[in-house]
Protein backbone atom coordinates (compact mmCIF):
# COMPACT_ATOMS: atom_id res chain seq x y z
CA UNK A 1 0.00 0.00 0.00
CA UNK A 2 1.04 3.36 -1.14
CA UNK A 3 -0.40 5.78 1.55
CA UNK A 4 1.77 9.19 -0.07
CA UNK A 5 2.50 8.54 -3.47
CA UNK A 6 5.59 10.80 -3.47
CA UNK A 7 6.71 14.36 -1.72
CA UNK A 8 7.07 17.82 -3.51
CA UNK A 9 10.38 18.77 -2.44
CA UNK A 10 10.03 22.67 -1.12
CA UNK A 11 12.60 24.74 0.78
CA UNK A 12 11.83 24.89 4.94
CA UNK A 13 10.06 28.08 5.57
CA UNK A 14 7.81 29.03 9.17
CA UNK A 15 4.39 30.76 8.25
CA UNK A 16 2.59 32.23 11.03
CA UNK A 17 -1.23 30.83 10.63
CA UNK A 18 -2.75 34.32 12.28
CA UNK A 19 -1.68 36.06 8.72
CA UNK A 20 -2.49 33.27 7.01
CA UNK A 21 -6.21 33.31 7.62
CA UNK A 22 -6.14 36.88 7.91
CA UNK A 23 -5.20 37.33 4.10
CA UNK A 24 -7.67 34.46 3.50
CA UNK A 25 -10.16 36.53 4.97
CA UNK A 26 -9.50 39.93 3.24
CA UNK A 27 -9.38 38.18 0.07
CA UNK A 28 -12.91 37.05 0.96
CA UNK A 29 -14.17 40.16 1.96
CA UNK A 30 -12.60 41.63 -1.08
CA UNK A 31 -14.45 38.58 -3.41
CA UNK A 32 -17.75 39.30 -1.43
CA UNK A 33 -17.89 43.54 -2.61
CA UNK A 34 -16.62 42.46 -5.95
CA UNK A 35 -20.09 40.14 -6.35
CA UNK A 36 -22.42 42.50 -4.16
CA UNK A 37 -21.57 44.97 -6.86
CA UNK A 38 -21.85 42.57 -9.57
CA UNK A 39 -25.41 42.11 -8.04
CA UNK A 40 -24.89 38.37 -7.04
CA UNK A 41 -26.16 38.61 -3.82
CA UNK A 42 -26.23 35.03 -3.05
CA UNK A 43 -22.88 34.75 -4.11
CA UNK A 44 -21.91 38.00 -2.36
CA UNK A 45 -23.34 36.56 1.20
CA UNK A 46 -21.94 32.91 1.07
CA UNK A 47 -17.94 34.74 0.31
CA UNK A 48 -19.14 37.23 3.31
CA UNK A 49 -19.79 34.27 5.33
CA UNK A 50 -16.22 32.78 4.85
CA UNK A 51 -14.28 35.84 5.30
CA UNK A 52 -16.23 36.05 8.88
CA UNK A 53 -15.31 32.16 9.26
CA UNK A 54 -11.64 32.86 8.28
CA UNK A 55 -11.65 35.50 10.75
CA UNK A 56 -13.10 34.01 13.45
CA UNK A 57 -10.30 30.94 12.83
CA UNK A 58 -7.50 33.60 12.93
CA UNK A 59 -8.33 34.33 16.67
CA UNK A 60 -7.78 30.02 17.08
CA UNK A 61 -4.44 30.09 15.92
CA UNK A 62 -2.44 33.31 17.21
CA UNK A 63 1.32 32.77 17.90
CA UNK A 64 0.82 29.35 15.99
CA UNK A 65 3.46 28.70 12.98
CA UNK A 66 3.20 26.01 10.61
CA UNK A 67 6.53 24.60 9.26
CA UNK A 68 6.73 24.59 4.93
CA UNK A 69 8.64 21.48 3.68
CA UNK A 70 8.69 18.42 1.31
CA UNK A 71 5.23 18.17 0.79
CA UNK A 72 3.84 15.01 0.64
CA UNK A 73 0.84 14.25 -2.15
CA UNK A 74 -1.37 11.32 -0.38
CA UNK A 75 -3.21 9.08 -2.44
CA UNK A 76 -6.21 9.52 -1.29
CA UNK A 77 -6.13 13.39 -1.94
CA UNK A 78 -4.82 12.05 -5.51
CA UNK A 79 -8.09 9.93 -5.70
CA UNK A 80 -10.24 13.00 -4.33
CA UNK A 81 -9.26 14.97 -7.20
CA UNK A 82 -9.25 12.50 -9.93
CA UNK A 83 -12.99 11.65 -8.95
CA UNK A 84 -14.11 15.60 -9.30
CA UNK A 85 -12.33 15.87 -12.51
CA UNK A 86 -14.31 12.61 -13.96
CA UNK A 87 -17.41 14.36 -11.97
CA UNK A 88 -17.31 17.24 -14.03
CA UNK A 89 -17.20 16.09 -17.48
CA UNK A 90 -19.51 13.36 -16.44
CA UNK A 91 -22.35 15.28 -14.40
CA UNK A 92 -22.04 18.81 -17.11
CA UNK A 93 -22.22 16.46 -20.15
CA UNK A 94 -25.15 14.53 -19.24
CA UNK A 95 -26.59 18.23 -18.38
CA UNK A 96 -26.25 19.55 -21.62
CA UNK A 97 -27.80 16.30 -23.13
CA UNK A 98 -30.73 16.99 -20.94
CA UNK A 99 -31.12 20.24 -22.24
CA UNK A 100 -30.30 22.29 -18.62
CA UNK A 101 -28.52 25.85 -18.83
CA UNK A 102 -24.20 24.53 -18.81
CA UNK A 103 -23.39 27.63 -17.53
CA UNK A 104 -25.22 27.65 -14.11
CA UNK A 105 -24.83 23.66 -13.54
CA UNK A 106 -21.00 24.23 -14.09
CA UNK A 107 -21.45 26.50 -11.09
CA UNK A 108 -23.74 24.37 -9.63
CA UNK A 109 -21.24 21.51 -9.61
CA UNK A 110 -18.49 23.60 -7.70
CA UNK A 111 -20.93 24.50 -5.09
CA UNK A 112 -22.06 20.77 -5.02
CA UNK A 113 -18.48 19.11 -4.53
CA UNK A 114 -17.10 22.20 -2.06
CA UNK A 115 -20.81 21.27 0.04
CA UNK A 116 -20.25 17.66 -0.19
CA UNK A 117 -16.40 17.72 0.75
CA UNK A 118 -17.40 19.49 3.67
CA UNK A 119 -20.63 17.78 4.53
CA UNK A 120 -18.30 14.20 4.29
CA UNK A 121 -15.48 16.12 6.75
CA UNK A 122 -17.76 17.12 9.45
CA UNK A 123 -20.08 13.59 9.66
CA UNK A 124 -16.62 12.15 9.81
CA UNK A 125 -15.29 14.33 12.58
CA UNK A 126 -18.53 14.55 14.51
CA UNK A 127 -18.35 10.40 14.82
CA UNK A 128 -14.60 10.23 15.43
CA UNK A 129 -14.05 13.51 18.02
CA UNK A 130 -11.07 11.47 19.50
CA UNK A 131 -9.15 11.80 16.80
CA UNK A 132 -8.77 15.16 17.07
CA UNK A 133 -6.06 17.02 19.45
CA UNK A 134 -6.14 20.48 17.52
CA UNK A 135 -8.66 22.59 15.55
CA UNK A 136 -5.99 22.36 12.65
CA UNK A 137 -6.12 18.81 12.25
CA UNK A 138 -10.19 18.56 11.58
CA UNK A 139 -9.17 20.74 8.33
CA UNK A 140 -6.37 18.28 7.10
CA UNK A 141 -8.21 15.76 4.73
CA UNK A 142 -4.86 14.86 2.47
CA UNK A 143 -4.93 11.74 4.80
CA UNK A 144 -8.90 10.98 4.00
CA UNK A 145 -11.15 11.14 7.07
CA UNK A 146 -14.45 11.95 4.92
CA UNK A 147 -17.57 9.88 4.39
CA UNK A 148 -19.05 9.46 1.55
CA UNK A 149 -23.01 9.81 3.34
CA UNK A 150 -21.95 13.02 4.78
CA UNK A 151 -20.77 14.40 1.06
CA UNK A 152 -24.09 13.21 -0.43
CA UNK A 153 -26.04 15.05 2.38
CA UNK A 154 -23.86 17.91 2.30
CA UNK A 155 -24.05 18.04 -1.60
CA UNK A 156 -27.59 17.99 -1.91
CA UNK A 157 -28.19 20.73 0.53
CA UNK A 158 -25.45 22.64 -1.36
CA UNK A 159 -27.20 22.12 -4.89
CA UNK A 160 -30.69 23.05 -3.37
CA UNK A 161 -29.78 26.33 -1.85
CA UNK A 162 -27.62 27.08 -4.80
CA UNK A 163 -30.45 25.89 -7.91
CA UNK A 164 -33.29 27.54 -5.10
CA UNK A 165 -31.56 31.21 -6.05
CA UNK A 166 -31.28 30.33 -9.85
CA UNK A 167 -35.22 29.41 -9.34
CA UNK A 168 -34.43 25.87 -11.48
CA UNK A 169 -35.84 22.36 -9.76
CA UNK A 170 -33.97 20.16 -7.96
CA UNK A 171 -34.49 17.10 -9.42
CA UNK A 172 -33.25 17.73 -13.50
CA UNK A 173 -29.80 18.46 -11.92
CA UNK A 174 -30.00 15.57 -9.17
CA UNK A 175 -30.40 12.87 -12.19
CA UNK A 176 -27.49 14.11 -14.01
CA UNK A 177 -25.42 14.75 -10.67
CA UNK A 178 -25.87 10.90 -9.09
CA UNK A 179 -24.01 9.52 -11.72
CA UNK A 180 -20.93 11.18 -11.11
CA UNK A 181 -21.33 10.14 -7.46
CA UNK A 182 -20.91 6.62 -8.58
CA UNK A 183 -17.98 7.45 -10.57
CA UNK A 184 -16.59 9.02 -7.26
CA UNK A 185 -17.34 5.82 -5.08
CA UNK A 186 -15.10 3.87 -7.51
CA UNK A 187 -12.43 6.53 -7.67
CA UNK A 188 -12.05 7.43 -4.22
CA UNK A 189 -12.56 4.09 -2.87
CA UNK A 190 -9.26 3.28 -4.71
CA UNK A 191 -7.28 6.09 -2.74
CA UNK A 192 -8.85 4.89 1.13
CA UNK A 193 -7.53 1.19 -0.14
CA UNK A 194 -4.31 2.92 -1.30
CA UNK A 195 -4.47 4.18 2.67
CA UNK A 196 -5.36 1.05 4.41
CA UNK A 197 -8.89 2.54 5.81
CA UNK A 198 -12.22 1.46 5.27
CA UNK A 199 -11.14 -1.97 5.94
CA UNK A 200 -12.86 -5.03 6.55
CA UNK A 201 -13.75 -7.90 9.58
CA UNK A 202 -10.83 -10.54 9.11
CA UNK A 203 -11.14 -13.61 6.42
CA UNK A 204 -11.91 -16.75 7.60
CA UNK A 205 -9.13 -19.84 7.02
CA UNK A 206 -10.67 -21.23 4.03
CA UNK A 207 -10.23 -17.64 2.18
CA UNK A 208 -8.52 -17.75 -1.03
CA UNK A 209 -4.95 -17.06 -1.05
CA UNK A 210 -5.66 -13.94 -3.43
CA UNK A 211 -8.26 -12.81 -1.47
CA UNK A 212 -5.64 -12.60 1.75
CA UNK A 213 -3.33 -11.06 -0.41
CA UNK A 214 -5.12 -8.28 -1.17
CA UNK A 215 -6.67 -7.72 2.10
CA UNK A 216 -3.47 -7.68 3.95
CA UNK A 217 -2.34 -4.39 5.21
CA UNK A 218 1.36 -3.27 6.13
CA UNK A 219 3.27 -2.30 8.57
CA UNK A 220 4.84 1.27 7.57
CA UNK A 221 8.30 2.18 7.75
CA UNK A 222 9.04 4.84 10.92
CA UNK A 223 8.35 8.35 10.04
CA UNK A 224 6.07 7.39 6.80
CA UNK A 225 3.59 9.51 8.08
CA UNK A 226 3.17 12.45 11.22
CA UNK A 227 1.74 10.86 13.13
CA UNK A 228 0.61 6.71 13.59
CA UNK A 229 2.90 3.90 12.95
CA UNK A 230 1.17 1.64 10.54
CA UNK A 231 -1.67 1.41 8.40
CA UNK A 232 -5.18 1.50 9.61
CA UNK A 233 -5.46 -2.18 10.11
CA UNK A 234 -2.47 -2.71 11.26
CA UNK A 235 -2.77 -0.49 14.32
CA UNK A 236 -6.10 -1.85 15.13
CA UNK A 237 -5.27 -5.30 14.81
CA UNK A 238 -2.28 -4.65 17.20
CA UNK A 239 -4.92 -3.11 20.02
CA UNK A 240 -7.58 -5.43 19.72
CA UNK A 241 -6.76 -8.19 17.69
CA UNK A 242 -3.90 -9.47 19.75
CA UNK A 243 -1.38 -8.47 16.71
CA UNK A 244 2.39 -8.88 17.29
CA UNK A 245 3.71 -5.32 17.05
CA UNK A 246 7.00 -7.01 15.18
CA UNK A 247 4.59 -8.14 12.56
CA UNK A 248 5.17 -6.67 8.99
CA UNK A 249 1.52 -6.73 7.95
CA UNK A 250 -2.09 -6.80 9.55
CA UNK A 251 -4.39 -9.72 9.66
CA UNK A 252 -5.82 -10.77 5.93
CA UNK A 253 -9.41 -8.77 6.02
CA UNK A 254 -12.06 -8.47 3.70
CA UNK A 255 -11.04 -5.87 1.33
CA UNK A 256 -14.04 -3.55 1.73
CA UNK A 257 -12.29 -0.79 -0.37
CA UNK A 258 -12.51 -2.75 -3.22
CA UNK A 259 -15.94 -4.07 -2.63
CA UNK A 260 -17.15 -0.22 -2.35
CA UNK A 261 -15.40 0.48 -5.66
CA UNK A 262 -16.90 -2.41 -7.51
CA UNK A 263 -20.12 -1.19 -6.49
CA UNK A 264 -19.51 2.48 -7.33
CA UNK A 265 -18.68 0.79 -11.21
CA UNK A 266 -21.80 -1.25 -11.23
CA UNK A 267 -23.99 1.33 -10.29
CA UNK A 268 -22.86 4.16 -12.60
CA UNK A 269 -23.66 1.32 -15.58
CA UNK A 270 -26.90 0.88 -13.95
CA UNK A 271 -27.99 4.74 -14.03
CA UNK A 272 -26.47 4.96 -17.87
CA UNK A 273 -28.77 2.33 -18.67
CA UNK A 274 -31.50 3.27 -16.77
CA UNK A 275 -31.72 6.74 -18.03
CA UNK A 276 -32.65 5.18 -21.54
CA UNK A 277 -35.88 4.55 -19.96
CA UNK A 278 -36.08 6.93 -18.00
CA UNK A 279 -40.09 7.91 -16.65
CA UNK A 280 -39.78 10.97 -14.91
CA UNK A 281 -37.74 14.04 -13.04
CA UNK A 282 -35.79 12.30 -10.03
CA UNK A 283 -36.20 9.26 -11.23
CA UNK A 284 -32.41 8.77 -10.98
CA UNK A 285 -31.54 10.08 -8.74
CA UNK A 286 -34.17 8.30 -6.22
CA UNK A 287 -32.78 4.84 -7.96
CA UNK A 288 -29.66 5.46 -6.75
CA UNK A 289 -30.26 6.67 -3.57
CA UNK A 290 -32.05 3.05 -2.87
CA UNK A 291 -29.64 1.10 -4.58
CA UNK A 292 -26.86 2.72 -2.93
CA UNK A 293 -28.17 2.09 0.28
CA UNK A 294 -28.96 -1.39 0.23
CA UNK A 295 -25.35 -1.85 -0.93
CA UNK A 296 -23.92 0.28 1.68
CA UNK A 297 -26.13 -1.76 4.48
CA UNK A 298 -24.22 -4.83 3.23
CA UNK A 299 -20.56 -3.70 3.03
CA UNK A 300 -21.04 -2.39 6.75
CA UNK A 301 -21.94 -5.80 7.82
CA UNK A 302 -18.48 -6.60 6.54
CA UNK A 303 -16.85 -3.30 7.55
CA UNK A 304 -14.41 -3.34 10.81
CA UNK A 305 -12.69 0.02 11.05
CA UNK A 306 -13.46 1.40 14.41
CA UNK A 307 -13.97 4.92 12.91
CA UNK A 308 -17.74 4.19 11.80
CA UNK A 309 -19.81 5.55 14.77
CA UNK A 310 -22.50 4.00 16.19
CA UNK A 311 -26.65 5.04 17.08
CA UNK A 312 -28.38 3.31 19.20
CA UNK A 313 -30.35 1.30 20.37
CA UNK A 314 -28.50 -2.19 21.02
CA UNK A 315 -30.81 -5.37 19.64
CA UNK A 316 -29.22 -9.13 19.28
CA UNK A 317 -27.50 -9.30 15.79
CA UNK A 318 -29.41 -11.59 14.61
CA UNK A 319 -33.04 -8.94 14.96
CA UNK A 320 -31.26 -5.95 14.24
CA UNK A 321 -29.46 -6.86 11.06
CA UNK A 322 -32.27 -8.77 9.48
CA UNK A 323 -34.85 -5.97 10.22
CA UNK A 324 -32.96 -3.56 7.89
CA UNK A 325 -33.16 -5.94 5.02
CA UNK A 326 -36.99 -6.07 5.74
CA UNK A 327 -37.14 -2.47 5.61
CA UNK A 328 -35.44 -2.17 1.82
CA UNK A 329 -37.37 -5.20 1.11
CA UNK A 330 -40.63 -2.92 1.70
CA UNK A 331 -39.54 -0.16 0.33
CA UNK A 332 -38.97 -2.06 -3.15
CA UNK A 333 -42.29 -3.63 -2.90
CA UNK A 334 -43.81 -0.41 -2.60
CA UNK A 335 -42.16 1.64 -4.85
CA UNK A 336 -39.52 0.40 -7.32
CA UNK A 337 -40.98 -3.45 -8.17
CA UNK A 338 -43.69 -1.11 -10.16
CA UNK A 339 -41.96 -0.95 -13.11
CA UNK A 340 -41.98 -4.46 -13.35
CA UNK A 341 -45.32 -4.28 -15.67
CA UNK A 342 -46.20 -7.90 -15.62
CA UNK A 343 -48.36 -8.53 -12.16
CA UNK A 344 -47.16 -12.05 -11.85
CA UNK A 345 -43.45 -11.45 -11.99
CA UNK A 346 -43.46 -8.29 -9.88
CA UNK A 347 -45.48 -10.15 -6.81
CA UNK A 348 -42.49 -12.92 -7.52
CA UNK A 349 -39.96 -10.61 -7.26
CA UNK A 350 -41.94 -8.66 -4.16
CA UNK A 351 -41.58 -12.10 -2.70
CA UNK A 352 -37.89 -12.90 -3.36
CA UNK A 353 -36.89 -9.20 -2.00
CA UNK A 354 -37.86 -10.61 1.55
CA UNK A 355 -35.50 -13.81 1.37
CA UNK A 356 -32.28 -11.60 2.27
CA UNK A 357 -33.67 -11.13 5.66
CA UNK A 358 -35.10 -14.43 6.46
CA UNK A 359 -31.46 -15.95 5.23
CA UNK A 360 -29.70 -13.47 7.46
CA UNK A 361 -31.62 -14.41 10.70
CA UNK A 362 -31.37 -18.32 9.68
CA UNK A 363 -27.61 -18.02 9.74
CA UNK A 364 -27.47 -15.10 12.73
CA UNK A 365 -29.45 -17.03 14.55
CA UNK A 366 -28.07 -18.23 17.79
CA UNK A 367 -28.72 -21.70 19.60
CA UNK A 368 -29.41 -20.19 22.97
CA UNK A 369 -30.81 -16.50 22.57
CA UNK A 370 -29.40 -15.67 25.47
CA UNK A 371 -25.77 -15.98 24.22
CA UNK A 372 -26.90 -13.27 21.40
CA UNK A 373 -24.42 -10.58 20.57
CA UNK A 374 -25.90 -7.26 20.72
CA UNK A 375 -25.29 -4.98 18.42
CA UNK A 376 -25.73 -0.71 16.70
CA UNK A 377 -26.28 0.26 13.92
CA UNK A 378 -23.31 2.10 12.23
CA UNK A 379 -23.84 5.57 11.35
CA UNK A 380 -23.63 4.87 7.57
CA UNK A 381 -26.39 2.31 8.35
CA UNK A 382 -28.84 4.28 9.97
CA UNK A 383 -28.89 7.04 7.00
CA UNK A 384 -29.07 4.22 3.95
CA UNK A 385 -32.02 2.82 5.99
CA UNK A 386 -33.62 6.52 5.95
CA UNK A 387 -32.79 7.19 2.68
CA UNK A 388 -33.75 4.59 0.84
CA UNK A 389 -37.04 3.92 2.66
CA UNK A 390 -38.07 7.60 1.58
CA UNK A 391 -36.72 7.18 -1.87
CA UNK A 392 -38.89 4.46 -2.27
CA UNK A 393 -42.04 6.48 -0.86
CA UNK A 394 -41.21 9.28 -3.27
CA UNK A 395 -40.89 6.23 -6.75
CA UNK A 396 -44.25 5.21 -5.25
CA UNK A 397 -45.66 8.63 -6.07
CA UNK A 398 -43.89 10.07 -8.52
CA UNK A 399 -43.88 6.76 -10.90
CA UNK A 400 -47.77 6.77 -10.49
CA UNK A 401 -48.18 10.61 -11.36
CA UNK A 402 -45.54 9.79 -14.58
CA UNK A 403 -48.32 7.19 -15.75
CA UNK A 404 -51.15 9.60 -16.25
CA UNK A 405 -49.12 12.20 -17.02
CA UNK A 406 -45.79 11.29 -18.58
CA UNK A 407 -45.14 14.89 -20.54
CA UNK A 408 -45.54 16.93 -17.18
CA UNK A 409 -43.36 14.17 -15.88
CA UNK A 410 -40.30 14.90 -18.21
CA UNK A 411 -40.70 18.40 -18.33
CA UNK A 412 -37.82 20.49 -17.32
CA UNK A 413 -39.90 23.22 -15.94
CA UNK A 414 -36.77 25.74 -16.23
CA UNK A 415 -37.32 29.66 -15.96
CA UNK A 416 -38.01 31.54 -18.96
CA UNK A 417 -34.11 33.56 -20.03
CA UNK A 418 -34.48 37.45 -20.36
CA UNK A 419 -33.46 36.51 -24.11
CA UNK A 420 -36.29 34.28 -24.38
CA UNK A 421 -38.48 36.87 -22.85
CA UNK A 422 -38.02 39.91 -25.55
CA UNK A 423 -37.74 37.61 -28.29
CA UNK A 424 -41.40 36.45 -27.43
CA UNK A 425 -42.59 40.42 -26.49
CA UNK A 426 -40.96 41.60 -30.15
CA UNK A 427 -43.51 38.88 -31.58
CA UNK A 428 -46.23 40.22 -29.55
CA UNK A 429 -45.28 44.02 -30.87
CA UNK A 430 -44.94 42.73 -34.29
CA UNK A 431 -48.70 40.95 -34.31
CA UNK A 432 -49.97 43.99 -32.64
CA UNK A 433 -48.99 46.46 -35.38
CA UNK A 434 -50.69 47.58 -37.99
CA UNK A 435 -49.54 46.89 -41.58
CA UNK A 436 -50.42 46.40 -45.27
CA UNK A 437 -50.70 42.12 -44.86
CA UNK A 438 -53.05 42.18 -42.06
CA UNK A 439 -55.91 40.91 -43.99
CA UNK A 440 -53.18 38.13 -44.76
CA UNK A 441 -51.66 37.63 -41.25
CA UNK A 442 -54.80 37.45 -38.72
CA UNK A 443 -54.57 37.69 -35.41
CA UNK A 444 -54.29 35.14 -33.17
CA UNK A 445 -57.37 32.94 -32.12
CA UNK A 446 -59.17 33.88 -34.68
CA UNK A 447 -60.27 31.90 -38.50
CA UNK A 448 -58.00 33.44 -41.55
CA UNK A 449 -60.59 35.64 -43.15
CA UNK A 450 -62.27 34.54 -46.60
CA UNK A 451 -61.38 36.17 -49.73
CA UNK A 452 -62.77 39.37 -50.39
CA UNK A 453 -65.55 39.36 -52.77
CA UNK A 454 -67.76 41.64 -55.13
CA UNK A 455 -70.10 44.38 -53.04
CA UNK A 456 -68.51 43.66 -49.40
CA UNK A 457 -67.97 46.25 -47.52
CA UNK A 458 -63.83 47.27 -47.23
CA UNK A 459 -62.15 47.06 -44.15
CA UNK A 460 -60.35 50.24 -42.39
CA UNK A 461 -57.13 49.02 -42.66
CA UNK A 462 -57.34 48.41 -46.37
CA UNK A 463 -59.55 51.08 -47.52
CA UNK A 464 -57.55 52.79 -49.83
CA UNK A 465 -56.68 49.73 -51.97
CA UNK A 466 -60.32 48.72 -51.56
CA UNK A 467 -61.96 51.81 -52.98
CA UNK A 468 -59.56 51.34 -56.11
CA UNK A 469 -60.17 47.98 -57.03
CA UNK A 470 -64.03 48.87 -56.55
CA UNK A 471 -63.57 51.69 -58.87
CA UNK A 472 -61.76 49.18 -61.81
CA UNK A 473 -64.55 46.63 -60.74
CA UNK A 474 -67.63 49.67 -61.63
CA UNK A 475 -65.62 50.07 -64.90
CA UNK A 476 -65.35 46.75 -65.74
CA UNK A 477 -69.24 46.61 -65.28
CA UNK A 478 -70.43 49.55 -67.50
CA UNK A 479 -67.65 48.60 -70.14
CA UNK A 480 -69.91 45.29 -70.19
CA UNK A 481 -72.91 46.48 -70.24
CA UNK A 482 -72.38 48.42 -73.19
CA UNK A 483 -70.72 45.97 -75.46
CA UNK A 484 -72.88 44.05 -78.30
CA UNK A 485 -74.47 40.80 -77.54
CA UNK A 486 -72.24 38.05 -79.30
CA UNK A 487 -73.14 34.83 -77.31
CA UNK A 488 -75.91 34.31 -79.31
CA UNK A 489 -78.06 33.33 -76.13
CA UNK A 490 -81.42 35.01 -75.27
Amino acid sequence: MHPILFRVPLPVWTVPLLWVFLIAAGIAFAGAIGLFLGKNKPGAAAAGIAGVALAALASQFKGQTYTLGPLPIYSYGVMLGLSLVVGWYLTLGLAERDGLPKETMANCYVVTALAAVLGSRVLYILTNLDEFDSLGAMFDIRRGGLVAYGGFLGGFLGSYLFLRSHRIPLLPWADVAVPSLASGLMITRVGCYLFGCDFGRPLGETAPAWLKKLGTFPHWAEGTLDHGSGSPAWVQHVKERGLDPTSDASLAVHPTQIYESLVGAGLLVLLLLARRRQKFRGEIFLLFTFSYGVCRYLLELLRDDAERGSIPPSLPEHVLLPAGLVVFAVGYTIGFSHVIRDNVARKVTQALSFVPALALYLVLKPETFGASETLQYSTSQVVALTTGLAASIAFAVYYKAALDHPEQAMALNLPASPAADETRQADADEDDEPGEDEDEDDEPGQKRRAPARAGDKPSRTGRGSAKDEGRATARERGAASEAPDTTGEA
